[in-house]
């Protein structure tokens, strides 16, 4: 018999069933623990397919990691298992081991290559969208204020409001940028964050800025839909003070980073605004404040930095202190659980972006680790049979994985080559690293730097560099760059979508980015059909 015969060759005879054409192993091969374990795995899913899933749920968690592409999640999962002291590569993030996932397309309506703002509209609304407009389809015109009437999407935290649910978004970015903005705003421009940054013609034409927008959620809501009475959002936790002050320095915070930390040239302190509209709510902006929000806390306002949160590596250098993307996804769970009807809580670790955007890999990663912590904290505080918990990405970065390092190379350092010991060379005779990017500022040494910030002082550097006696493991080192770019930039291919809970066996195969809209929608029941 053919099949004997090429058996036989590579040293060992199959044996046929009776029945079927079915093959025995020999015990080199069923014995060997990749063998089991995936054996293993593949017993675990078919005996979860017996069961009928749920599909409702009572509470969902959005988490998204801004930038957080593929090669991202990769690298970082490498990094957490070398940071335990493992090989790497055989880990897992914690929501990588969600029982589904999903590949999802992340291009603009006029965009191949996506920007936040598009992305996050189409997450949190159903609708695809162009670049750098918030909460409004394709009609509009980015920066023209007349466009956005009639065109505004409702999105799933205003539906969860409307069905009684609490709402709360978390981010490490300023809560007026893009990404949460898109949860609560519609803009013209993702950039209107406050007025000053408005067209005088838009502020004449009535359009209103994020963060008032933010403060008047529960107003401007109302307004929308005649007869609709809800309470607002109980959490709102991040970055971004600045947008809310006025440009006095009588308004700064304990931890004001600049001699005026304002930016509101319209002298309203929505902050004032926020806690006379709901003064039963707690507003905080250091860790003392954060700490001081318990169980029994019913609304809460947190900004915790003038502009951005800090990266995770860089919060002990915070002026006043700032809790981690794990503490407030745990406390905003506290907060929301007190509603008995269940709620929807975006929260986003926008940081992974803005570390890729500066070619700094090192924060990039351990903000996507922190990331899946606050994950497996939020599987942790809810109960798995009624809260749907997605984790995705809006888009991602031309950060690459290259060259032949062996195993347990070092994922942030030089390639070495399977058998050696010593730096593969390039055919230009220089070491190089194993991660780097396509396009952006480029080699950056800068030590024990924990702010990928910090590249921004100098002009690009793309191209080669002598890597040799570099520490590249170091927070400070910032990989080479094809392309010179004053920022690295956003990329066009695929991210994934990984869900457990309630509904999740929706997340399958390649879909649509709108399309997670849809499946928050199946699971909380937010639309009347």
């Amino acid at each position: 018999m053919k099949i004997n015969k090429i058996a036989t060759a590579i040293g060992f005879t199959l044996a046929l069933s009776a029945t079927a054409n079915a093959g025995v192993l020999p015990d080199n091969q069923t014995k060997n623990d990749w063998y089991s374990a995936a054996q293993s795995k593949i017993t675990a899913k078919q005996a979860m397919a017996t069961t009928a899933p749920a599909t409702k749920a009572k509470n969902v968690i959005l988490f998204v990691g801004d930038g957080m592409g593929v090669s991202t999640l990769t690298a970082a999962r490498i990094l957490a298992g070398q940071q335990q002291g493992a090989l790497g590569e055989e880990g897992f993030l914690s929501f990588e081991e969600f029982p589904y996932s999903a590949q999802v397309k992340t291009y603009n309506v006029d965009a191949q290559t996506p920007d936040s703002a598009g992305t996050m509209t189409a997450i949190i609304s159903g609708v695809k969208t162009d670049v750098g407009v918030i909460g409004v389809n394709e009609n509009i015109e980015r920066g023209n204020c007349a466009t956005v009437a009639g065109n505004e999407l409702i999105t799933a935290t205003e539906l969860a409001e409307i069905k009684g649910l609490a709402t709360g978004i978390v981010s490490t970015a300023r809560i007026t940028h893009a990404t949460p903005a898109a949860t609560y705003a519609k803009s013209a421009d993702r950039n209107w964050e406050d007025i000053s940054d408005m067209p005088a013609d838009a502020v004449a034409a009535g359009c209103e800025d994020i963060a008032s927008q933010l403060v008047n959620f529960e107003k401007n809501l109302e307004a929308r839909f005649v007869g609709v009475d809800v309470d607002g959002l109980e959490v709102v936790m991040g970055g971004g003070r600045r947008h809310f002050l006025p440009k006095d320095a009588a308004f700064n915070s304990v931890d004001a980073m600049s001699e005026v930390e304002g930016d509101r040239t319209d002298e309203r302190d929505l902050t004032a605004q926020w806690q006379q509209q709901y003064p039963e709510g707690k507003y905080v902006v250091d860790q003392a404040g954060f700490d001081s929000l318990s169980t029994d806390t019913t609304r809460a306002l947190a900004l915790f930095n003038e502009s951005h949160m800090q990266y995770e590596a860089d919060r002990s250098n915070d002026i006043a202190g700032e809790p981690s993307l794990t503490e407030m996804t745990t406390k905003a769970i506290d907060i929301l659980k007190n509603n008995e009807k269940g709620f929807f809580l975006t929260v986003e670790s926008g940081r992974i972006d803005h570390a890729h955007h500066a070619g700094n890999a090192y924060n990039a990663l351990n903000d996507t680790i922190e990331l899946a912590n606050a994950v497996k904290a939020a599987v942790e505080n809810t109960d798995p049979s009624e809260t749907l918990i997605l984790v995705t990405a809006d888009h991602s970065h031309v950060f690459t994985i290259a060259g032949y390092p062996k195993r347990g190379n070092p994922i942030l350092g030089q390639v070495v080559a399977v058998g050696s010991d010593t730096a593969t060379l390039a055919a230009d005779g220089m070491p190089y690293t194993t991660v780097g990017y396509a396009n952006g500022l480029g080699f950056r040494d800068l030590g024990d730097e924990t702010d990928a910030d910090a590249s921004y002082s100098e002009a690009a550097a793309a191209g080669r560099v002598d890597l040799s006696g570099v520490d590249t493991l170091a927070a400070g080192f910032h990989q080479e760059a094809t392309v010179p770019m004053g920022s690295e930039t956003h990329a066009g291919e695929d991210i994934s979508l990984h869900a457990t809970g309630p509904g999740a066996q929706l997340a399958q195969g390649v879909v649509e980015q709108n399309v997670i809209f849809h499946i928050i929608n199946q699971a909380l029941e937010l639309i009347e059909e």
